[in-house]
């Protein structure tokens, strides 16, 4: 395999020599400032690695020799806490002086202790009953910011040919707002109720749970004509799970440990454009 190591500062050439005999690799190549490959590298030595990485806050992944970007079809994402930095429930509560309560349902939840996730999403959004809508304008304006990388990541995925898809169990009023701020080709996320300007603490449709986000990307694959195994999927709570699984190449962004555990590739410290580096 061909092991990728990436540093969100300039990767040290200190580092170079002890990774090389971690991984049994044949061979180091430089990939830019920030990353190299190691070729012919040996999975077994992934404890070891894992070690070493988190002690020196670098992110590490064994990827297929010949793989390359333009061999995937769709890039599947998650929006809150991986497309962008917040939790966007959490910052609406914010305005209504509840954001301790639901950000401690929404981490719960994320790490996978709450198991009904529309129960979770329900009991959250009824806490926002009676918010003037302007709220949510107030938040997308105010607070939310992409996570580092992102327009990066985005751009070589486009120059590759893929398809974007951000799949969210957060709001179409700011999935929307991406989609077209972003260029991105798909969206699907929950709808707010809104009546005479305030937001009536429920969610109107279909809740964007953990088997939607599943369907829907395996949809989006068959509209486009690809394979799920030629969808990555990014995710970094709980209900990503099923639609990471589905995929042929999944990527916990600064995740939960349980996705992190089930992940093909963890970035813990690098940005979403390391997703570029891999390949």
């Amino acid at each position: 395999m061909n092991l990728v190591i990436q540093s969100p500062a300039p990767l040290q050439a200190v580092h170079h020599k002890p990774l090389l005999a971690l991984a049994r690799g044949s061979r180091l190549v430089p990939i830019d400032a920030h990353a190299i490959r190691i070729e012919d590298a040996a999975p077994a030595q992934r404890a070891d690695l894992e070690v070493y990485c988190g002690t020196h806050q670098l992110d590490y992944a064994f990827v297929e020799p010949g793989r390359t970007l333009a061999g995937f079809g769709l890039l599947a994402m998650d929006m809150d806490s991986t497309l962008i930095t917040i939790e966007c429930v959490d910052e609406i509560a914010d305005f209504c002086g509840l954001k301790a309560e639901v950000a401690a349902i929404t981490e719960a939840s994320m790490r996978g202790e709450i198991k009904d996730f529309n129960e979770s999403l329900t009991r959250r959004v009824a806490l926002l009953k009676g918010l003037d809508a302007s709220a949510l304008e107030r938040v997308y304006e105010e607070r939310l910011q992409l996570s580092p990388g992102a327009e990066n990541m985005l751009a070589g995925a486009k120059a590759a040919g893929m398809k974007t898809l951000l799949v969210s169990g957060g709001f179409t009023f700011f999935t929307e707002r991406l989609k077209a701020r972003l260029g991105l080709d798909f969206t699907r996320a929950n709808t707010l109720e809104i009546v005479d300007g305030k937001l009536t603490g429920r969610v109107v449709g279909e809740i964007v749970n953990a088997d939607v986000k599943a369907r829907v990307l395996v949809e989006t694959c068959a509209q486009i004509g690809v394979e799920p195994r030629r969808a990555i999927a990014m995710g970094d709570g709980s209900n990503d799970l099923k639609m990471m699984a589905e995929a042929g190449l999944s990527v916990a962004f600064r995740a939960k440990p349980v996705v992190r555990e089930a992940a093909s590739v963890a970035f813990n410290f690098v940005g979403l454009d390391g997703l570029l580096r891999l390949f």
